[in-house]
């Protein structure tokens, strides 16, 4: 008869209880693997529209996605993570606001808008930047449920948060199809 992981444990708790030695607590996490080992790594699949944040060749967390849409694709291959911002903003995407920050016009390419008199450009929120290319990264934004951006990688804002937190600069980026 073997002896099961979940048989030993149970062995493990009943013997603390009895011999008051050890907490419950000290038997139940003294055998459970931490998420912490390892390094961590991220794996974008185009196809899958999901990102994988992995540590230790274990996937510790799966997002959906929304990359970049026809015109706009999101670059494939081997990259590392080149920066973090908790608080980007686009160069490129955005609106023309104000001075008090209504907007005068919405959803601007700046290459291709004009600026209208008066107004400024203030670019699209990208929370939780994590930059793996020059102007490519991953960040917190809208899922439609398929392609739509102009390249970049969008997570939920609580995904994005928690591969932002995970990773640090020079972490693998992989991105396939």
């Amino acid at each position: 008869m073997s002896s099961s992981p979940l048989r030993f444990l149970a062995l493990g708790l009943f013997t603390a209880a009895l011999s008051g030695c050890g907490t419950v607590s000290d038997m139940v996490t003294s055998h459970v693997p931490s998420f912490k080992e390892g390094k961590s790594s991220i794996v974008v699949r185009l196809n899958q529209q999901k990102a994988y944040l992995r540590r230790g060749g274990e996937n510790v967390a799966i997002a959906h996605v929304s990359t970049g849409r026809e015109g706009y694709k999101t670059p494939t291959g081997r990259f590392r993570v080149i920066r973090k911002d908790p608080d980007h903003r686009s160069s490129l995407y955005g609106d023309y606001v104000d001075a008090s920050g209504g907007i005068v016009k919405a959803n601007v390419d700046v290459r291709k808008s004009r600026k209208p008199p008066g107004s400024h450009f203030r670019g699209a929120p990208m929370p939780f930047y994590l930059e793996f290319k020059p102007s490519y990264g991953l960040h917190a934004g809208h899922l439609p449920g398929h392609p739509a951006s102009h390249g970049c990688v969008r997570l939920s804002y609580w995904k994005a948060r928690q591969f932002y937190r995970a990773v640090r600069i020079g972490t693998p980026v992989v991105v396939t199809h």
